[in-house]
């Protein structure tokens, strides 16, 4: 790694024992060669209820013990992290999706909220039966992460009509969407675009909507909470990288090494609705960096 990307390892290390919840220490131990994939997906799997889907905090800011569809992308993550490691919970949760599906393909930002308590109000008062092609572009993206080394997900029913509602709701977008919507948009394409030849012409369609700069304020969000460039494109050798002129990329990364904390993590710049949620965020977007990091320095 060059001395512009240096970041201190072993302070992030220290800071995950220290804050972080046992799901994301995991995480940051299978990302840097100490973990092992079935003690975190062991640690996934207390989230989990009966029915196939995930709740109980899984999504930070959704602390409801229900299953909601916030946390399945969370859900996934993992799956996809553990790769090629395989969990029978990932097809199930693909089920539990498809029950939860309305019927244009979507699924809906939130289901309704057992527990408010601790949770963002955009989670408690969110709409059960319209379809939010925001919170199923991510989850779909995270998805067929999965499915590139899990079959049973590959070749799951859900999966495919999710991603048909999100090709079709991406094409049909007139004008620069929301800035979480647009993030996520993109990041379904390029998910989807090793199985799905139409993504790479949708992709080139959104680059309008994206500056040059890759900076999009997230409107409604806390004071200066803006979506970035490795928001929109935060691994190497992606199609959503040529959204991005290198140099904008190496900024990015040269600001996201610079971010690391005295304590040794990262923080974001989103308003949290728990002072637990304001920790869960902060280990969570510690694995994140290391691995956005970790990757840049590989491709060197």
């Amino acid at each position: 790694m060059s001395h512009e990307l240096s970041f201190d390892l072993a302070a992030a290390a220290v800071f995950q024992r220290t804050h972080a919840r046992l799901l994301d220490q995991r995480r940051f131990e299978l990302l840097t060669g100490s973990g092992d994939a079935e003690a975190t997906l062991a640690a996934l799997a207390a989230y989990r209820n009966a029915d196939g889907g995930y709740g109980h905090g899984l999504e930070p800011d959704l602390r409801s013990p229900e299953s909601q569809t916030g946390p399945a992308l969370h859900a996934f993550e993992v799956f996809a992290e553990v790769g090629p490691v395989t969990s029978p919970h990932a097809a199930a949760l693909c089920d539990w999706l498809e029950s939860v599906t309305l019927p244009d393909g979507g699924i809906p930002f939130a289901l309704p909220v057992t527990s408010p308590s601790g949770c963002a109000p955009f989670w408690v008062k969110a709409d059960p039966a319209e379809s939010s092609l925001q919170i199923t572009a991510i989850t779909t993206a995270n998805a067929l992460r999965v499915a590139a080394h899990d079959p049973a997900v590959a070749e799951h029913p859900w999966l495919a009509r999710a991603s048909d509602y999100c090709l079709s709701a991406i094409r049909t977008l007139d004008g620069r969407p929301h800035a979480l919507v647009l993030a996520f948009a993109v990041g379904f394409l390029d998910a989807a675009s090793d199985t799905r030849p139409e993504a790479a012409e949708l992709l080139d369609r959104l680059a309008r909507y994206v500056p040059a700069d890759g900076l999009v304020p997230v409107e409604g969000g806390a004071e200066g909470e803006t979506m970035r460039p490795l928001d929109f494109a935060p691994l190497p050798g992606r199609p959503a990288r040529k959204l991005f002129a290198p140099e904008v990329l190496d900024a990015e990364r040269r600001r996201l090494a610079e971010g690391q904390q005295d304590d040794g993590g990262w923080r974001v710049d989103f308003d949290s609705y728990s002072p637990q949620a304001t920790l869960e965020w902060r280990g969570y977007r510690t694995v994140n960096a290391v691995r956005i990091l970790q990757a840049a320095a590989h491709a060197q």
